[in-house]
């Protein structure tokens, strides 16, 4: 049986009881007062679904309040399907592909991948990156259309540069940076890298000075088509990561805007950092995704707006 026709992805009673498990492990919790498992359903007929109220300070709520979730004008089921189809696919799904699959607007379907990406963003990687004796290669790409392919009286299209931190056999960390130099590197290099790291770039000159703060520098020379040395010398694990990540923007999603391409890089740092080879399966990492909604709401502009 596919996991589709899991109950929660097609009933709304179900899937508000599978989105309190997740949230509400000890029982509902009031996002008004915080209270824990002091709080009763309410059942009437003109009651709406999934709708408790708090013994503490006598407010409603739902499990959706606090979160992206909420104010969401589709059923919850199927922001579960979405959420799913997110995190199981690994280049990502197009908002053109879940205004299909749910059967909603294409604005919906876009504002609603967004709330996801939104839950997805983890900001810092809990522990940071490396440590003592753990490789953590660095290396930059630029996200943009091509020169060649403007047509002809359009604009050159600009190209956004990305930073990524990938710790081997680990996690990944990626930053939209506004150029390529020591000045920008090297702040996003000491806040999420741990000094006791080695760590692996290429020739860059902006890395020379920052790599003297950590364990250990090396890198490799790609302008003399140098890309392994002595099987340790290399920042093909970063290499990897950047193929998922152009093969899903430029195949996938085609074009992300300066505004928001700090949210489809946190969704693709999140599936990396929740990948198989971790021992994380789809059903876990949408879970995980689940778990990132609460504390976060989203303007239809893009801007977030604290709640916790």
């Amino acid at each position: 049986m596919s996991i589709l026709s899991k109950k929660h992805f097609h009933n709304e009673k179900a899937a508000f009881a599978y989105l309190e498990s997740i949230l509400w492990p000890d029982g509902p919790q009031c996002p008004h007062c915080g209270v824990v498992d002091r709080a009763g359903k309410l059942n009437g007929e003109s009651t709406r679904l999934g709708l408790w109220k708090c013994y503490e300070c006598r407010k409603q709520f739902t499990v959706k309040v606090g979160t992206v979730f909420e104010h969401g004008r589709i059923p919850l089921h199927k922001m579960l399907q979405a959420t799913y189809l997110m995190c199981s696919s690994k280049k990502g799904v197009s908002a053109h592909q879940l205004h299909r699959a749910l059967e909603v607007t294409y604005k919906t379907a876009w504002f609603l991948a967004h709330r996801i990406r939104e839950a997805m963003r983890a900001g810092k990687v809990p522990g940071g990156l490396g440590g003592e004796n753990k490789v953590v290669e660095a290396d930059e790409t630029f996200i943009g259309g091509k020169a060649k392919n403007a047509k002809r009286g359009k604009p050159i299209p600009t190209k956004e540069a990305v930073l990524s931190l990938v710790e081997r056999d680990g996690r990944v960390s990626s930053h939209h940076v506004p150029a390529v130099n020591a000045k920008t590197l090297r702040p996003v290099l000491v806040s999420h890298v741990d000094r006791k790291s080695y760590l692996m770039t290429d020739e860059a000159g902006a890395y020379k000075s920052v790599g003297r703060e950590f364990a250990g520098h090396g890198s490799v020379n790609h302008s003399i088509e140098e890309y392994v040395r002595g099987k340790f010398w290399h920042t093909n694990t970063v290499e990897g990561y950047f193929s998922i990540l152009k093969r899903g923007i430029g195949g996938v999603y085609q074009h992300c805007s300066q505004q928001h391409l700090k949210r489809y890089l946190g969704e693709f740092d999140f599936r990396y950092n929740h990948r198989v080879a971790l021992g994380i399966d789809d059903r876990q990492r949408t879970e995980s995704a689940l778990s990132g909604i609460v504390g976060k709401r989203l303007t239809y502009r893009g801007s977030p707006i604290a709640t916790a």
